[in-house]
């Protein structure tokens, strides 16, 4: 499905006209790719986590654990996310980077309170990289591991089979993934049919299951089988709604209606029917507790659902890595993250992006969790203890928006507070599981909130140092005027991230040359807290003297910035003449930065992480697509 599509029928989704079916069927592989795939591991670990050690399951513990799984799905992902998160939009986009931008923690001076908002929004979007090394690795080996279903002596297997697959999905995402995109929705609608049909087949045998509708047999069962088994149950449930925080974050693709349509009307009954199926099979053959789903299924259909379950899971794959994608572009704009390359895999769809740098990480990520954990049972341990971080971040971060837009403090206190004691509930259950894998995503996570962090507070520092060496733009006018300065034929265009004063390496030109350009403008991209800038408002120029302007560019943080687009677009709307566009050259500061070992700045191993990332950043010209052949850098040492 096109991009175009989705946001043509987004529009349709939310404007109160006829929602589009082919929307509708996207919404199912790319929003629920992940939670669709849950089943395959999410009873089995709850069930045994539930029996420590046992081969059969208890039909207590099977009640409880079907019972806490589906009031999971009822609360966080039906009532949380759903009716209440979704309404959180910045213009119609989700995510942690949109609330961010809502908050407006961007801007946050070191110290204030906005400043650890922004932190603990940054280690909120970090999470969603540990999140997706960890979803291809646990979702692809759970579902290569229904091989041993039938034949245990493939066992070995599955490890290789799964890397296998894996390194073909990462080698694939340099090619674009339109022509997979296309399969997401039929795929899955696919998928949540079959879950349906083994989920009925079950409850038909055993329908006593349907009791496990009672919240009180989760209740009752914890009650008595003491907290050290609660906690595990409590953290191995958890995994039954992990994927659910995607339908905030693709909110800007689908929009509301769609995702919630999605979920009400397919994919939450699909669920609550596998799980209570898988529940009565387990009540109907306790000795099924090694893989309860696929036990579900009548012998000659195993092999099929292995190859259906793990082509659903490798689209929950492909969706979570795009989502990555995404997620370092729109950090990257808001100043968060160095410039990466970005390819763009589709010249008439925007949205559809590769990053090479984030790819090949996120493949040694989840190549070497694979490798370290070999099967889904102790991967299951990695997993939830990021994405119950993440989802009480994402509570909290939604509380504030709320008291931002005016909604009565004991309302918010109420509602926020319930939710935020389910999340820290699941927090604690998962954090039980810190030594057992949960320090993977950590760690990971932690990384790049450093790289983050690092990286936003070194860019401060070095527009601190530029702002004490740049002139007044008075002042260098009337310099100029005292001055002899060859004029030279055309523009000089000078790159700037102030929209004042005069950039270092034109005042630096013209002290080392002697000479400027008869046409001049200082041109500044700025990214906007909003998703989107409309064309018309996309440049403003200010003459400072004759033939010499200072060009602002705005954009959202979900668009691409081009400078000779921008350029284009004052002319056309008539804020530059024409004639600045002629022989044109691009002109852009080099800047080497050079720690100090001093207290104003950062910690000396910080002030050494930021000049790396710094030397080994995007071009500026390349970033802000200017022909390589029409840009002049000047070289400028800054001490931080």
């Amino acid at each position: 499905m096109s991009q175009s599509e989705v946001r043509a029928g987004c529009e349709a989704g939310d404007g109160g006209g006829r929602l589009k079916p082919a929307l509708l069927l996207g919404a199912l592989g790319v929003v629920y790719g992940d939670i669709g795939t849950s089943p395959l591991y999410a009873f089995k670990e709850a069930v045994r986590a539930a029996n420590p050690g046992a081969h059969s399951a208890d039909p207590a513990a099977v009640t409880g654990a079907v019972s806490l799984i589906l009031w999971a799905l009822i609360l966080i992902v039906s009532i949380k996310y759903a009716v209440l998160i979704l309404r959180a939009d910045n213009n119609g986009e989700g995510g942690i980077v949109a609330m961010l931008a809502l908050l407006g923690a961007r801007h946050a001076k070191p110290g204030s309170w906005q400043a650890l908002l922004l932190v603990i929004g940054l280690v909120g979007a970090a999470l969603l990289y540990g999140d997706g090394a960890i979803t291809p690795a646990i979702s692809v080996l759970s579902a290569v591991e229904g091989l041993k279903v039938d034949a245990p002596a493939l066992g070995r297997f599955v490890v290789p089979i799964t890397l296998a697959i894996l390194v073909a999905l990462f080698l694939v995402q340099s090619k674009g993934v339109a022509f997979i995109g296309r399969m997401f929705g039929p795929v899955m609608l696919v998928w949540f049919c079959v879950l349906v049909l083994l989920g009925l087949g079950g409850i038909w045998h055993r329908p006593e299951i349907l009791a496990a509708a009672n919240p009180l047999k989760a209740v009752e069962f914890m009650g008595h089988a003491g907290w050290g088994v609660s906690f595990a149950m409590l953290g191995a449930a958890f995994l039954a709604v992990t994927g659910g925080e995607a339908m905030y974050a693709d909110l800007g693709h689908f929009g509301a209606g769609p995702i919630r349509i999605s979920w009400f009307a397919l994919v939450l009954p699909a669920l609550v029917i596998n799980y209570l199926g898988q529940g009565a099979g387990l009540l109907l053959e306790p000795d099924a507790i090694e893989n309860p789903f696929y036990r579900l299924a009548p012998d000659w259909a195993h092999y099929p659902l292995i190859g259906l379950a793990t082509l659903a899971t490798v689209i929950a794959s492909q969706a979570i890595i795009s989502g990555v994608f995404s997620l370092t572009q729109q950090s990257i704009q808001l100043g968060f993250l160095p410039a990466m390359r970005i390819v763009q895999t589709a010249s008439d769809e925007r949205g559809q992006i590769y990053v090479p740098a984030v790819n090949w990480l996120l493949a040694a990520a989840t190549l070497t969790a694979v490798v370290v954990f070999e099967t889904s049972d102790a991967l299951a341990g990695a997993y939830g203890i990021a994405v119950s971080l993440l989802m009480a971040i994402t509570t909290i971060l939604a509380a504030l928006i709320a008291h931002r837009w005016g909604y009565a403090l004991p309302a918010i206190l109420a509602v926020n507070g319930f939710f935020l004691l389910i999340d820290l509930v699941f927090l604690s259950a998962n954090s039980v599981k810190l030594f057992e894998g949960g320090w993977f995503p950590l760690v990971l996570a932690g990384f790049v909130a450093l790289m983050m962090l690092t990286w936003r507070r070194g860019n401060q520092l070095i527009e601190e140092a530029r702002a004490a060496m740049r002139q007044p733009e008075s002042a260098f006018l009337a310099n100029m005027q005292h001055r002899d300065i060859v004029r030279l034929p055309g523009t000089g265009a000078f790159l700037s991230a102030a929209t004042h004063g005069i950039p270092l390496h034109l005042s630096r030109f013209v002290e080392r040359s002697h000479a400027l350009h008869r046409r001049v403008v200082i041109v500044t991209a700025l990214y906007e807290e909003t998703p989107t800038v409309p064309e018309a408002e996309r440049a403003h120029a200010t003459l400072l003297a004759p033939d010499f302007y200072r060009l602002t560019l705005r954009y959202g943080f979900m668009e691409d910035a081009s400078i000779p687009e921008g350029l284009r677009c004052a002319v056309e709307h008539r804020h530059l003449p024409a004639a600045i566009l002629d022989d044109m050259t691009v002109f852009i500061g080099h800047e080497t930065v050079i720690p100090k070992s001093d207290d104003r700045g950062m910690m000396p191993w910080r002030e050494n992480l930021f000049a790396f990332m710094q030397r080994n950043a995007e071009r500026t010209g390349a970033y802000f697509c200017v022909p390589t052949r029409q840009v002049v850098e000047v070289g400028t040492e800054i001490e931080i």
